[in-house]
This record gives C-alpha cells, structure tokens and sequence, in this order.
C-alpha cells in the first residue's frame, strides 16, 4: 500500500467537510484529521474492508471538532458535541436521517475501547486510526515507507502536545467524560512516545 493507492471521496459532502475542519481546527489538528482517514483507508485496503468512503472521510474531518472553542460543548463530551455537529453538517449536506445517525456514531465511537467491524467498519476504522495517530497504538500494521509518505504530506506540528492539553482541559470540566479517562489512564506517557514522532 502507498500514498497513491489510498482514494480520497470527491463528492460534495466531503469537500465541504475538509472546508469545515480547515476553517475551525488548527493546522495540527486539522492535518491529524486527514490522516486519521489516510490510516483508516489505508488499513481497509491492506485488510480487505469493505467502507462507505464518504461517511469515513467525513467522520474523520468532523471527528475532533468538539475540541475546538466554537463548538465545545460545556455539558456533553467533545465526541458527543462532534457527534451532534456532524448530524448537522449531514443534513445540510441532504443526507438521509440514518446516514446522518451514521456519522455521530462513527465519530461517538472513536473514543472507544474498540469498536466492533461487523457492526460498524467506519468506526472501527477511525476508532483504530486515531488510536495510531494519537497515541501510537500498532504501526506496525503500516510500513515504514506508508507512514512516511503519509506524515511527509501531512506533517504532525506538535499534535501530541496539543491532545495533551486538550484533553485535560476537558478532564477538568467535564471529569465524568472518555477523555477525563483517559487522562487518568496515563494517555499524555502514550502520546509523549508515539512511534510516529520518533
């Protein structure tokens, strides 16, 4: 698998999406958005997964929105406030209401533990890879010269350090949350030595 061999969707919805996450996210963020769908369809393809391209690349350009100060929520987890945007987006994107639902699951369950492939392969998909892109979790599963490619395009300015504090300002308000979790779980020592950042 190369670069060249993952396929980005070309329809409206997911151009309108990347315009969404280059407009609100930071540079870091937005390029950790793009990769977390470069990982996922790339995995898919290596793996033989069948995927609605769109719904993933959406979900993955609209999955962290929740973080960024225009759309945090002070009542909901980030993944649940990105969940609610993305229903919105997709409407305003004229997709059906069960596609709609579609996409806040993918991006609610990104934040799991695991996410089970028969029942959901998009959110399996971004469940795994930004569990790569975040915290380092089985690169192995993508060659040395993939992940170079892929980090060489979107390079990952200081995305570890910005996760870090992003989600212990969400652990302080919102203790109760995945993100309150993870950071008691020890998930800045993960960040902190990511393969991808060596």
């Amino acid at each position: 698998m190369r670069f060249a061999d993952i396929v980005v969707p070309d329809t409206s919805a997911a151009r309108g999406a990347l315009e969404v996450a280059t407009a609100y996210c930071s540079p870091a963020l937005l390029n950790h958005s793009v990769r977390a769908y470069l990982w996922a369809a790339a995995y898919a393809g290596m793996n033989g997964i069948a995927f609605d391209a769109e719904l993933l690349y959406v979900s993955s350009m609209l999955h962290d929105i929740g973080l960024v100060k225009e759309f945090d929520s002070h009542t909901v987890p980030f993944e649940e406030a990105g969940g609610h945007l993305a229903w919105v987006f997709a409407a305003g994107a004229g997709w059906p209401v069960e596609r709609r639902v579609r996409a806040s699951e993918v991006i609610v369950r990104h934040m799991w533990d695991k996410v089970d492939l028969a029942e959901d392969p998009e959110g399996h998909l971004l469940e795994l890879s930004t569990a790569l892109d975040i915290s380092g979790r089985r690169p192995e599963d993508f060659s040395a010269g993939l992940r170079a490619e892929v980090l060489e395009r979107y390079p990952r300015l200081g995305i570890g350090e910005e996760f870090i504090a992003c989600f212990r300002d969400q652990a302080g308000r919102k203790p109760d949350s995945l993100a309150a979790a993870f950071v008691r779980g020890g998930v800045a020592d993960r960040i902190r030595a990511n393969a991808l950042d060596g």
